[in-house]
């Protein structure tokens, strides 16, 4: 065995504690977070309610096809870091740096803008108060001193929370995510109510400007990014006290609890505005500004605790997985070895943990506006992530094993089709992200921000090849697989 090997047989392993509703909490909270309870509103502008519905559920039907590859692929590669081991295992080390550079930069993109959307609540909460101490304009946006501290706030104490061990994070986002979907619930079954005890005055399906089909495109256009975060849960499997064969169902319930989420908040918000859209569109928050005006105060009340169980659980779940990617790219030396060590006191990836919160304390100073432009850019990163995974899961379908496995599986046709198809329509993701007439097209600022991401990322590469590629294979393999 040599030194390396060695080294890494006695290296501390994170613990086996995650269970199963934490997972399908990790996977539903990280998916559906700040959109799902504020466009409504801007989704019936643009799809009517029809368009919308059918919208998401031909996108929550493309995300299951591809949740299908994910779940293959953990059954078989159950480790930290899933989406970096994904792609070491079917192409190689070069592509393995790619998702993990990919990763780490959409996920930490994340974690920060779910900061800035907590401080988005304060703000239309308490306006008054939040709206104080004007510092400086970003792009249009002014950003005023308490927003930053309630940013920052958010950031350190979740930063916290997870230092702390996966089994105070894996509790905290269950119980977020189940008060989540009961506010959910009750919003949906005040708004039917009210829909069926008065002359509810509903808008027409499709809006009259625009045919059905192209509504329907607008919002399956949208659709893809509104799952973005039930891929987390690949890169906590190393974690799992269950067998990696449950994944895939955990990521189904998931990716099928999001949808409902979303279609219940386009029913509710559909019966409150009715036929009154004019009223509620220079409003600050409009579905919530509906609820309450159909149920009373309660109604702002649902919307609140709805919305800030989204974001805290896409704050939390983020940080989970950026710090196992971190954690991942680090035991392969992609980064320094820093970042594989572990809390000698809570056996926690802390290094990658203060890492994120150092790079997502900056961004609160430069506005929403401009963190925007970046978090669209990193949408291309997760999308080439789905690729890698969709590639993996029919590299095994056609070959039967992977570098890492502990035993072949039977050669699947099924499963070429499905990585295949998931293949596709990862492409296509990237199609609507950068083709400028699609109707997901990046904006110039965020392709500037994708220019720079690219460069920094070849930059980074270059820094750390000699490290990187010093390793012998089968001391790689060990490092990432185990």
């Amino acid at each position: 065995m040599s030194t390396n090997a060695a080294a890494l047989h006695h290296a501390p392993a994170l613990k086996r504690t995650l269970k199963p509703q934490w997972v399908f909490a990790i996977a539903l909270g990280s998916a559906v977070g700040w959109g799902a309870f504020i466009l409504p509103f801007d989704w019936l502008a643009s799809g009517g309610w029809g368009g919308t519905l059918l919208g998401f559920l031909i996108g929550g039907g493309i995300i299951a096809v591809i949740a299908l590859s994910y779940g293959a692929v953990i059954r078989a590669l159950p480790v930290t870091g899933g989406g970096v081991a994904f792609a070491l295992a079917s192409l190689g080390r070069v592509h393995a740096f790619i998702a993990g550079w990919c990763l780490t930069l959409g996920y930490a993109g994340i974690v920060a803008l779910n900061a800035s959307a907590m401080a988005l609540v304060f703000r239309m909460v308490l306006p008054d108060l939040m709206m104080q101490v004007r510092l400086y304009t970003v792009a249009g946006w002014d950003i005023y001193l308490p927003e930053v501290i309630v940013s920052t706030l958010f950031l350190i104490i979740f930063a916290w929370i997870n230092a702390r061990g996966v089994e105070l994070s894996g509790r905290l986002q269950f119980i977020a995510c189940m008060v989540m979907l009961v506010a959910v619930a009750l919003i949906v079954i005040a708004a039917v109510l009210y829909f069926t005890n008065a002359q509810v005055e509903m808008a027409p399906a499709f809006p009259a400007e625009v045919s059905p089909v192209a509504a329907i495109a607008t919002i399956v256009a949208f659709a893809p990014w509104a799952y973005v975060g039930f891929d987390n849960v690949p890169q906590t499997a190393g974690e799992f006290n269950f067998s990696p064969r449950r994944a895939l169902a955990l990521l189904m319930w998931g990716v099928f609890a999001a949808t409902f989420i979303y279609m219940a908040m386009t029913v509710a918000t559909a019966i409150a505005v009715g036929g009154n859209s004019n009223v509620y569109a220079d409003t600050a928050w409009p579905p919530a500004m509906a609820m309450t005006d159909i149920i009373g105060p309660i109604g702002m009340i649902l919307m609140v605790v709805a919305v800030s169980m989204g974001v805290l659980t896409g704050l939390n779940g983020f940080y989970v997985s950026t710090s196992r990617v971190l954690l991942t790219m680090g035991r392969a030396k992609m980064l320094p070895g820093k970042f594989a060590s572990l809390s000698a006191r809570w056996n926690t990836p802390v290094v990658g943990i203060v890492f994120t919160t150092i790079i997502c304390l900056v961004t609160p100073w430069f506005g929403r506006a401009a963190l925007l432009w970046v978090v669209d850019m990193t949408s291309v990163g997760i999308t080439v992530a789905y690729f890698y995974t969709c590639f993996t899961a029919f590299k095994l379908g056609r070959v039967g094993t992977l570098p890492g496995m502990v035993t072949d599986q039977p050669r699947s046709v099924g499963l070429q089709i499905t990585g295949l198809v998931g293949c596709l329509f990862a492409i296509g993701f990237l199609l609507l992200l950068l083709v400028p007439s699609s109707p997901g097209a990046l904006g110039m600022p965020s392709l500037i921000a994708l220019g720079a991401w690219l460069v920094a990322g070849i930059a980074f590469f270059l820094v750390r090849r000699k490290a990187y590629f010093a390793s012998a294979d089968a001391d790689l393999h060990r490092a990432v697989f185990r």
